[in-house]
């Protein structure tokens, strides 16, 4: 029970001392967090957690530490970006804490390194911040002491002096500290005393010392238990079972003639190179006198990278050597004679650095894409740059490819921002292929590349672009509503939204009305379309403003002119303008039995508003009275003899002119015209009358001879009127004609326009003579073509030997050039 009492207050009294040595810690962790806070920019702070704390535990306040605020961290997107144990610790910008990541082990972590941490760099972004975090590892105990072998065989001879010593060794507790080996105890025996000592190193070991002599023929053998504890609560210990064979004659133990061999050796050594050679001697003779080499307290994995021959005591290298893993070795050495004595030694083994690390390029933030309107200076990404070796062999250089728009700026030791060194433009490079380039100063000199894709972020920075300021589109007129006329095209060098153009037309007018009564446009794909149906005559062209804008915010527009060119089409039929078609009279050429071959009867003149060859008019006899006399010109309309005129050639013919234009299809005029062959105006008048007058048959015959007996008197008193009528006109015609030279100009509907080219009739006038105001029939229209006689015949017959009598009246008005001109 007091034993019990014993270890509860030793209990208490040890969690005491930790607890004072944790506030302790706490208050140099506080001290150094104070210092820190005072720059803002690689600050260090320093925490202390024991080993073995579960996932999750809190490591310390990183924002409180720093004096940052946590929204400060979460916008800067703070994260731990390198250190040599950074998985052990996860950074919390939620609360802005640092917490246990992975269980932590201590001995793993550094092995007897006292004391124990690891660093940690945390980075902030815009403004950037790297701050140091140290976090030391108090030790925990969590391993016994453990000896190398469970059980450790000696033979001593019974004549071996009170005082030998006998080694027994020592036990490896990874623990450091109170932790770590304290003692040794050896069970009660009569014997042997227990002795504890310490190499150079400070490990400690224990040596057996004689006390009494052995005596083989009381005890020949002896068990023995040594135990070794450390310093922990609660305390841990281990054990190792001693038998003990007496013998006799060995009492001289074997020396080294050094207590330490150091060595220095490359880390590329191959396996098999040659360490060095420890050697022992032993004062005695025989087998007392040989002497054995072993490794001794062996620690981690040097059995696998070293080997001893334990009789020569040569050490070779079994294993491959890392510098960057460890720079040295301490190699603990027994030798041993036959009869248990022994002696130690230490082999320190250093490593030469070779630059056999290339150096390694890590991204710590990256942000793609970026606005093709960044700012000269802008960052674009983090770099840690790391080399494990050492020296020049880890001395780094950075560089990149291609230099511009971008170039490397340091600011830290091993990091190196990328910035924009010059504008960019997206559509000139959409995108960057960038690569970094370490390069260490070793000999031969080690690098390493990275690759970053870069791509640039669109600005609504193009208006939309046309191939052409103006258009041409043409349209049939007569075309249907809604009929496709053409379609615009505009490209915008942008992407995506920005690049996307919608059409609309402008607001303007043609021929008094908006422009949208004639035309619309579709605004997504460009396509114009007739609104309604044109008329070439009415309108020949249209001209419109089109805006091609794209979809940015603000938009960018582009205006572009289009001319739609209405094309005629063959909708209007030719109009004949002479000889003009009357309901009530019909109109007479008189062509005299004396003329000529190729005498000109008449010229038939018509017009079609159509354009181009629409309006390109043909002349044709149709038909004829009698086809061989007359002939049309194709092109000019005139109608002329193509032969003499005989007197067996009829006084009357009829003939129909087709008028054609040369569209297609084409459309034609048809115009009816009276010749009369004669000489004298009697001649044409009878025929004329039979001609314009059907017979009138009445069942009263008496009535018909009253009336045949009058006809004849009042036909011989005219014929004698219309014979001197017509050889005074004739005199006065010739006479007019002749001297004067007056011009015929035919009669055109108002606006027309001959040019003298397509056939019509070049120079011709129309007479108007009024005889009398009350009657529509009171006037005679003479034309003149060529010296022709035009003769107008009333077909009642009634006021024609009136005309006649009034003729001589009518000539001298022309004679006296009182003329009026119609048109």
């Amino acid at each position: 029970m007091a034993m019990k009492g014993d270890i509860r207050r030793l209990s208490t009294l040890h969690f005491g001392t930790q607890a004072f040595f944790y506030r302790v810690c706490r208050w140099k962790v506080l001290l150094v967090v104070t210092v820190c806070a005072l720059s803002n920019i690689n600050a260090q702070i320093r925490y202390s957690v024991p080993e073995e704390m579960r996932k999750g535990s809190l490591i310390g306040n990183i924002a409180n530490d720093l004096g940052l605020d946590v929204k400060r961290m979460r916008d800067g997107r703070a994260r731990i970006v390198s250190g040599e144990s950074a998985e052990y610790a996860e950074l919390k910008t939620d609360k802005g804490t640092m917490v246990v990541n992975e269980r932590i082990d201590r001995e793993e972590l550094c092995a007897e390194i006292i004391p124990c941490s690891f660093t940690l760099e945390i980075i902030i972004d815009n403004p950037m911040e790297l701050h140091h975090v140290t976090v030391e590892i108090l030790d925990v105990n969590d391993h016994s002491p453990t000896f190398p072998k469970d059980e450790i065989y000696l033979e001593i001879s019974e004549s071996a002096t009170s005082g030998s010593r006998f080694l027994l060794g020592s036990a490896d507790d990874p623990d450091v500290g109170v932790n770590a080996l304290q003692n040794y105890i050896l069970s009660p025996n009569e014997n042997f005393i227990l002795k504890q000592l310490s190499r150079p190193d400070g490990v400690k070991y224990a040596e057996m010392v004689l006390q009494k002599p052995l005596d083989r023929e009381q005890n020949p053998r002896l068990s023995l238990t040594l135990t070794a504890v450390d310093g922990g609560s609660p305390q841990r210990s281990g054990n190792v079972r001693i038998d003990v064979t007496v013998l006799d004659g060995n009492d001289n133990a074997p020396i080294f003639n050094q207590s330490v061999y150091r060595v220095t050796i490359e880390e590329n050594a191959n396996k098999g190179a040659y360490i060095t050679t420890v050697n022992a001697s032993d004062a005695d003779s025989g087998s007392n006198g040989l002497v054995k080499y072993s490794f001794a307290n062996l620690k981690g994995n040097v059995a696998d990278i070293f080997k001893i021959d334990e009789i020569s005591g040569v050490i070779t290298l079994s294993g491959v050597l890392d510098y960057e893993k460890a720079k040295k070795y301490e190699i603990g050495i027994e030798a041993k004679d036959q009869g248990g004595l022994g002696g130690s030694a230490k082999v320190i083994v250093d490593l030469m650095d070779v630059n056999d690390n290339s150096p390694t390029v890590t991204v710590m933030s990256f942000s793609s894409p970026v606005a093709e309107d960044a700012a000269l200076g802008t960052t674009i990404a983090i770099l840690n740059v790391k080399d494990l070796d050492a020296g020049d062999n880890g001395l780094i250089s950075c560089t990149i490819y291609p230099p511009t728009p971008f170039k490397l700026q340091s600011s830290l030791r091993n990091y190196y921002a990328i910035v924009t060194d010059a504008f960019l433009d997206r559509e000139h490079v959409p995108e960057y292929n960038i690569t970094i380039t370490a390069m260490d100063s070793g000999s031969p000199s080690l690098s390493s590349k990275t690759f970053l894709n870069l791509k640039v972020s669109d600005v609504n920075d193009n208006s939309p672009k046309f191939q052409k300021s103006v258009y041409t589109a043409c349209a049939i007129e007569n075309n249907s509503p809604g009929l496709s006329l053409f379609t615009l095209s505009a490209h915008d060098s942008d992407s995506n939204q920005n690049a996307r153009v919608s059409y609309f037309l402008d607001e303007t007018t043609v021929a008094g009305s908006h422009v949208s009564s004639y035309i619309s446009i579709n605004a997504d794909s460009g396509v114009v379309y007739a609104v309604r149906s044109f008329d070439y005559e009415q309108m020949k062209n249209i001209r419109i403003s089109v805006k091609a804008q794209d979809g940015g915010s603000p938009p960018l527009s582009t205006n572009v002119t289009l001319d739609i060119v209405i094309q005629d089409e063959n909708d209007n039929a030719p109009q004949v303008l002479y000889p003009v078609q009357t309901g009530g009279s019909l109109v007479a050429e008189i062509v005299p039995r004396s003329a000529d071959v190729g005498y000109l009867v008449t010229k038939v003149v018509a017009v079609d508003v159509d354009s181009g060859q629409n309006a390109w008019l043909s002349y044709k006899l149709q038909k004829a009275t009698d086809r061989a006399l007359f002939e049309v010109g194709p092109q000019n309309g005139e109608i002329r003899t193509v032969r003499q005129v005989t007197d067996k050639d009829a006084v009357k013919q009829k003939l129909t002119v087709v008028v054609e234009d040369n569209g297609q299809p084409s459309r034609s005029a048809v115009v009816n015209i009276n010749v009369a062959v004669a000489d004298s105006f009697p001649e044409v008048l009878s025929e004329f009358t039979d001609f314009t007058h059907g017979k009138e048959y009445n069942d009263n015959l008496t009535f018909y001879l009253v009336l045949a007996l009058a006809a004849v008197s009042f036909l011989f008193i005219t014929c004698v009127v219309v014979i001197i009528s017509v050889k005074i006109y004739r005199w006065r015609q010739s006479r007019n004609f002749y001297q004067s030279n007056l011009p015929v100009i035919p009669c055109y509907p108002p606006g027309y326009t001959d040019t003298g080219v397509t056939g019509t009739l070049p120079h011709v006038y129309n007479y108007d003579a009024y005889m009398t105001s009350e009657s529509r029939k009171s006037n005679c229209k003479y034309s003149t073509l060529g010296g022709q006689s035009v003769l107008l015949v009333d077909p009642s017959f009634k006021e024609t030997l009136q005309r006649a009598m009034k003729e001589k009246n009518f000539l001298d008005d022309v004679g006296s050039s009182e003329l009026v001109r119609t048109c």
